[in-house]
């Protein structure tokens, strides 16, 4: 039987086999190979193929700037880029204006069954455009991962918002609270279904029960942006070490506040004790997580009123059977719900994330017993097996719809 067509919209996609940028779309492409023929559009970047097959799944990259200037979705992703970098707003017509062009090309030679969008805007709005203007009657389903939800929040972009949900087949949210940010936005909540990215429980982020964890190293993996609190964490360290004198902090990852937060470890005369350790490729991760005493994700809400649709570095974590202190988010709920192997702490509280790695540092070897003992849990909620079999199923159902049902 002859494989469905589906068309994979995202910003955020590895440049090549091995990038150390977020892989969770291509992750989830590769696992839908199975059941479908996958093209994945996404935008162009300096070292990256126009055109190439990435484990099964061809990748298409449209250009939107000369080359070397394609500089918007790389390096802390779209509004983070923005935020830091004001020039970068002129980027954002070409961008927007490359990828209408190019998805309406790829409907016409690919010919989709089925399209998902990752990210309600841009992706998302970009096929609701073009539904709007008659240029498309391919169904689609759109996945909102946070940032498009969280921090864009004016009249004019929850009425953007509405607008492609009203187009989409179906959205899916990566957490209940999204799934609730979108209901109040005025979305029909049956068209709504709460699904998260997954992560390799099964070969990838698993235990080493050979490797000893270092009882004095605490652990942070992720961008190096605002909502990540990574400054609150720093400020922590000042008391842990005096409670731990041999306590340091082990940092992997990369972003705008990079500069910023080296300078913070210089104030507080703790750049010693804190090491910067740069991106990392996913198959590297793991080891550092096996050998942590404690991973630390001190997330917040940022001013723009971003925050982390989930947080899968602590699905990571918890897999290699890491101690994990958490800020008490909604998000984060989704993760912690039934997992007693997790410290929530007050988000943007520097005196409760000294108290709860101290805490932690202190039961090194029961709190893993702890997280080991959540393993099935977590692979029925988060392994990609079951996250993929429920996105194969989403994408079937809405390749029955013939043409776009507008409510």
């Amino acid at each position: 039987m002859k494989k469905k067509k589906v068309l994979v919209l995202a910003s955020t996609y590895p440049r090549w086999q091995g990038d150390y940028e977020p892989g969770f779309v291509h992750e989830l492409a590769k696992r839908l190979v199975t059941d479908f023929e996958v093209t994945v559009l996404c935008p162009s970047a300096d070292g990256a193929m126009k055109i190439e097959q990435m484990e099964g799944v061809t990748v298409c990259r449209y250009r939107y700037a000369p080359a070397g200037a394609e500089t918007l979705v790389n390096g802390g992703g779209i509004i983070s880029n923005l935020r830091q970098h004001s020039w970068k707003w002129i980027l954002v017509p070409g961008f927007y204006l490359a990828q209408i062009l190019a998805v309406r090309k790829l409907i016409r030679t690919f010919k989709p069954d089925v399209i998902h969008a990752h990210w309600l805007i841009p992706q998302g709005l970009a096929i609701a455009i073009l539904c709007r203007l008659s240029l498309n009657t391919t169904p689609f389903v759109v996945t909102s991962h946070g940032a498009d939800l969280f921090a864009l929040r004016s009249p004019l972009f929850a009425k953007l918002k509405k607008f492609v949900a009203r187009y989409a087949v179906s959205l899916t949210t990566v957490s209940s609270v999204m799934k609730e940010e979108l209901i109040c936005l005025g979305v029909d909540s049956s068209k709504v279904d709460v699904c998260p990215m997954g992560v390799d429980l099964q070969n990838t982020f698993v235990p080493n029960l050979q490797k000893n964890r270092c009882i004095n190293e605490i652990l942070f993996v992720g961008r190096l942006v605002e909502k990540k609190g990574l400054r609150y964490l720093i400020e922590a360290m000042v008391s842990v070490r005096h409670k731990f004198p041999d306590a340091y902090l082990s940092i992997i990852g990369f972003g705008p506040e990079l500069s910023a937060l080296k300078n913070l470890t210089s104030t507080l005369g703790i750049a010693e004790y804190v090491n910067f350790l740069g991106a990392k490729e996913q198959r590297e991760l793991p080891s550092y997580y096996q050998s942590a005493a404690v991973f630390v994700a001190p997330f917040i809400k940022a001013e723009n009123g971003d925050q982390e649709g989930l947080g899968l570095v602590v699905v990571e974590a918890l897999g290699c059977g890491c101690p994990v202190i958490i800020s008490d988010l909604p998000a984060c709920r989704d993760i912690t719900n039934g997992i007693n192997a997790v410290q929530l702490v007050q988000e943007a509280n520097v005196e409760a994330l000294n108290h709860a790695i101290c805490e932690s540092l202190l039961k090194v070897e029961l709190l893993s017993k702890q997280v080991f003992s959540a393993s099935a849990e977590l692979k029925n909620r988060f392994d990609w097996v079951s996250v993929a079999k429920t996105y194969s199923e989403i994408l079937s159902k809405a390749c029955s719809n013939n043409s776009q049902s507008v409510q």
